[in-house]
């Protein structure tokens, strides 16, 4: 069992922890099949990728649908569904992967650990609206393309919640050229020169 950060600790009950082992475990076991991250990152799964989705569900509002895109090997859907279950059991999510292999892990991983989510496995300009009350969506593409999804697929009063890496600032930047909004950069608890972006309010300019 691994050991809780700091900045999380009090706030991961047994059960929670238990839950994400058992997605660990899974996890590593069909890595090895259909390749969800890089092997050279697999080791460093816990802080890299679960601590790391985490942050996220610390972010955001409790018993609401989330809509989760590219969601991929599960990141940081699959990991806030498990605090959901335990924390904010009514949080519906919805999580939408094109990829068939990977879509047949999530629900895989959905049915093991018994989580209030579901797969739509299709592109996301192919999808109704989603009137999504978070979004979310980690190493998927520009901020800039992100919010082409996030116009069409969260509700009036939504915000979407999206891990960056360390060029953060110039996505931001890039971003406010065609769209205003209300963002508030987190900086990452799990790297310093990363950030969570948490942006309201979106209009087109």
């Amino acid at each position: 069992m691994t050991i809780i950060p700091d900045w999380l600790a009090g706030d991961v009950s047994r059960e929670t922890l238990q839950d994400l082992q058992g997605f660990h475990d899974l996890f590593l076991k069909w890595n090895a099949k259909i390749n969800l991250v890089s092997r050279s990152s697999a080791p460093e799964l816990w802080n890299r990728h679960i601590w790391d989705s985490a942050q996220v569900w610390k972010l955001a509002p409790k018993s609401v649908h989330w809509a989760d895109f590219g969601s991929g090997g599960g990141f940081p859907a699959i990991i806030c569904a498990i605090f959901a279950k335990h924390e904010a059991p009514d949080t519906k999510f919805t999580l939408v992967e094109s990829d068939q292999r990977k879509s047949t892990f999530l629900r895989t991983a959905i049915r093991e650990l018994g989580l209030n989510a579901t797969v739509l496995a299709r592109r996301i300009e192919e999808i109704e609206p989603l009137n999504a009350d978070v979004i979310s969506a980690r190493a998927l593409s520009q901020l800039s393309d992100l919010l082409e999804f996030v116009a069409q697929h969260m509700s009036s009063e939504g915000q979407a919640l999206f891990p960056k890496g360390e060029i953060w600032q110039s996505e931001l930047d890039a971003a406010r050229k065609a769209w205003t909004f209300n963002c508030i950069a987190h900086t990452s608890y799990t790297d310093a020169q990363a950030a969570v972006l948490q942006i309201k309010e979106l209009k087109r300019v």
